[in-house]
């Protein structure tokens, strides 16, 4: 068996082969039954949650036999230990015999596939002529987010904004250092009307984007928001968008869209299609005007593809 660190995956993977994998897996020859939620009482804390999320290849499949397995922990309480909230490993086996062959940091593994599948989408969904981002979030994943989105189209400029602009200032200045052309901004209102691409990666419990605030032909990526008790965008924003998730838990899995529908503010005809649609050739984008949303909760499918890519460009062989 093999390690792979998080030093190890950013070494091997890159945006464009990724999306390439994940796309191919989203059109056909890779199984994922329902991820499995365990809740975690733990007593003067909250809750933790432990999260499995497997996934195979069939026979059939141009990727080869493989499986694996997503094992996420979430325990809230670690952010007064100075610790990461979420931690998770992934384990790749042979799906011809079960042996297994790798153990990959399924953290690192999760911020490459995550971002990857956003920018995916957006070659369906965002406008081809889209070349300014705005990144909504500071955190872990803001940064992959912005490189995934650069390699998919040329840039003329990456706005972040977060809650804490000293955060959004350190995200621009190091994806600046990187040769993306970032800046910083403390006006989220003002960023958004300048803005193609909206992609947030937050854990706000409150709606940031406000659909008021909305232009035609904008792209809204929603990324974080991963419980009912979270929102990223308002009713509003739900209502003049044309609605895409990455797989049909979105819609009853995280904020935003789920809540949407719970609440009946939107309804289910106004979800159009998830990304394995898109990939298959599903109409994204109809019109240059069109206001789209993509709401992500993450899928195994992208999780398999991306430690399969990770290792084949090791050197491993075919199970």
């Amino acid at each position: 068996m093999r390690v792979f660190s998080a030093a190890n995956v950013d070494a091997t993977l890159d945006f464009p082969a990724l999306m390439d994998e994940i796309a191919e897996a989203m059109r056909g020859g890779f199984i994922a039954p329902p991820r499995h939620h365990h809740a975690i009482e733990r007593a003067g804390e909250p809750a933790a949650t432990h999260l499995l999320m497997p996934a195979w290849t069939e026979s059939a499949s141009r990727a080869g036999l493989f499986l694996g397995v997503k094992i996420v922990n979430v325990f809230p309480a670690n952010a007064a230990r100075g610790l990461p909230a979420v931690s998770g490993l992934y384990v790749l086996q042979s799906g011809r015999t079960g042996e297994t062959l790798a153990a990959i940091d399924g953290t690192r593994l999760t911020l490459w596939r995550t971002a990857a599948a956003s920018a995916l989408a957006a070659r369906y969904l965002a406008r081809p002529d889209a070349t300014r981002l705005l990144v909504v979030g500071a955190g872990a994943l803001a940064p992959y987010l912005a490189r995934a989105h650069a390699s998919a189209r040329p840039l003329a400029g990456v706005t972040v904004w977060n809650r804490s602009p000293a955060g959004a200032h350190r995200l621009a200045a190091a994806l600046a250092s990187t040769g993306v052309p970032a800046q910083a901004s403390e006006d989220l209102e003002g960023a958004v009307a300048e803005a193609d691409v909206v992609s947030c990666a937050t854990l706000s419990t409150a709606p940031l984007i406000e659909g008021r605030w909305l232009k035609p032909g904008q792209h809204l990526d929603l990324v974080g928001a991963f419980s009912m008790s979270m929102r990223e965008v308002d009713d509003e924003a739900l209502r003049r968008a044309r609605i895409f998730v990455d797989t049909e838990a979105a819609c009853s899995e995280g904020g935003d869209v789920a809540i949407a529908l719970a609440s009946g503010v939107v309804a289910r005809a106004q979800v159009a299609a998830d990304l394995a649609a898109l990939c298959r050739g599903a109409q994204g984008r109809r019109t240059p005007e069109e206001i789209t949303l993509f709401k992500s909760v993450g899928a195994a499918v992208e999780d398999l593809a991306a430690a399969i890519l990770v290792w084949r460009r090791s050197g491993g062989a075919e199970p």
